[in-house]
């Protein structure tokens, strides 16, 4: 069974990462979206809550499993041994990042293979720091991300 990991902050998940997703399916047997706390981030939401709203969202796919990063991504992959990560680029600085964290990872762990897709072009500029600042200033995402995520958003920046 072909295993393809999507790694990620989500947060929140918006359309755009579920576009990855759909695409990954043709390409994976199960896909699993694996929610990292990124040190260097200020998170919205808690890693509770974003494996909770993604296993929401995801409830009805039984091929998509949500778990938790702890460490690095390197060593999860080889603890389940797992070969392939999933990875959306939208522009150039996406490029030189997603270039960068790939090579590093293959020199941690040799048998890593990132596979990357192009995000759809009415996704290229979204991303969840704009959507938080949309709904921040009382503006509707309704259109970027499923509606129990922007329930939970809006619940979150509630004044």
């Amino acid at each position: 069974m072909k295993v393809g990991v999507y790694p990620g902050s989500f947060d929140p998940i918006t359309f755009g990462h579920l576009d990855i997703i759909k695409r990954a399916e043709k390409l994976f047997d199960e896909i699993i979206v694996l929610v990292a706390d990124s040190g260097k981030k200020k998170h919205l939401f808690s890693l509770k809550e974003r494996k909770e709203m993604l296993e929401e969202v995801f409830k009805n796919k039984k091929n998509i499993k949500v778990e938790i990063l702890h460490g690095l991504l390197a060593e999860y992959m080889k603890e389940k041994e797992l070969v392939f990560v999933v990875r959306g680029l939208r522009a150039i600085s996406d490029f030189e990042f997603e270039f960068q964290h790939s090579t590093i990872n293959k020199e941690l762990n040799k048998e890593m293979e990132t596979v990357f897709f192009m995000t759809e072009p009415k996704y290229f500029y979204l991303n969840s720091s704009i959507i938080k600042e949309i709904v921040g200033l009382k503006g509707s995402v309704r259109e970027f991300l499923p509606e129990l995520v922007e329930e939970k958003l809006k619940e979150k920046l509630k004044p």
